[in-house]
């Protein structure tokens, strides 16, 4: 009888270490590299701890609900390693959660360089940093999905003029919702602050800061109509617009989603020191009967405009 050997090179196991800085909350078991954590995790559920320090690497979930979390918020920072060229996270597992993290330094010759690329599954970001890259968040998914972003901080993102197509600080589409709520938005390089092809979003309770952008656009673009509400958000818009028509603009591509009924008051928007564009706080291509209540509009700030 003969026993067939396979070289242990060809066997795709998790490499455990001692002491390594990617732990599985569980179990206590370490592992060296993000991806050997997340492979150990495979189709289950399971939270990975992560030890402070700067990473250069990179992980893809292909299965299981995974959450990813500093052990000590703030603390963690993945810096400019892609995987599959897309992104630190490419998420396509059946959910997961990014708690504490910080995305620094991701581009790529497409110009969509993220910190985070999700292709399928739920996923819920909260105290996390998108820093310094061509796009923070970028997901496209024609089934339901839920996105929540909470807590989060988006600075020096997006591009026009690295790739022939505009990236964004988020840049979501799906057939279920987009939730933001309590971020920060700032210092744009390009792009819109907020672009999402969704039936329904709710975007509350952020500021914009415009004031030291640099060739940005819009502050959200609901690109193809939606209902939900855009509501206590606070919008500065500074002086090196790209486009600086408009702060809010709805159905501007396409009407493919219903923007009846959708909420948008109790809203602050003005300009910032030094800044000459006379934005219209709400654009609607739509047409429909959006419900726009009382909004606190600075001086140079008209409040709505049928396209």
């Amino acid at each position: 009888m003969y026993r067939l050997l396979i070289p242990c090179a060809l066997i795709a196991t998790p490499a455990l270490a001692a002491d390594g800085p990617f732990t599985i909350a569980a179990t206590g078991r370490h592992f060296a590299t993000l991806q050997d954590a997340v492979r150990a995790v495979g189709g289950g559920t399971g939270t990975i701890v992560i030890a402070p320090g700067t990473y250069r690497q990179c992980a893809v979930q292909q299965a299981g609900q995974v959450t990813y979390k500093a052990a000590t918020p703030g603390t963690v920072t993945f810096a400019g390693t892609l995987c599959e060229d897309k992104a630190a996270l490419v998420l396509r597992g059946d959910g997961a959660r990014v708690e504490g993290l910080i995305f620094r330094g991701y581009r790529n010759r497409d110009g969509n360089g993220a910190g985070i690329r999700s292709e399928r599954g739920d996923l819920t970001i909260v105290d996390a940093t998108f820093a310094d890259s061509q796009e923070g968040i970028l997901g496209g998914l024609a089934a339901p999905q839920r996105i929540t972003i909470d807590r989060s901080t988006f600075t020096g993102l997006g591009q026009c003029d690295e790739a022939p197509n505009c990236s964004h600080a988020i840049y979501l589409g799906n057939q279920g919702s987009v939730r933001i709520i309590h971020s920060r938005f700032e210092r744009g390089t390009g792009g819109h602050y907020v672009k999402i092809r969704a039936p329904r979003v709710t975007i509350a309770d952020n500021s914009f800061d415009d004031t030291a952008g640099t060739g940005t656009n819009y502050m959200i673009d609901l690109s193809e109509g939606a209902t939900g509400s855009i509501v206590r958000n606070v919008f500065v818009q500074g002086r090196a617009k790209e486009n600086g028509s408009a702060m809010i603009v709805v159905a501007a591509e396409a009407q493919t989603y219903p923007s009846g009924g959708l909420v948008i008051e109790g809203n602050d928007a003005r300009l910032a020191p030094g800044a000459t564009s006379h934005p219209t706080f709400v654009v609607d291509f739509s047409h429909s009967r959006l419900a726009i209540g009382a909004n606190r509009l600075g001086t140079g700030v008209a409040a709505f405009a049928l396209r």
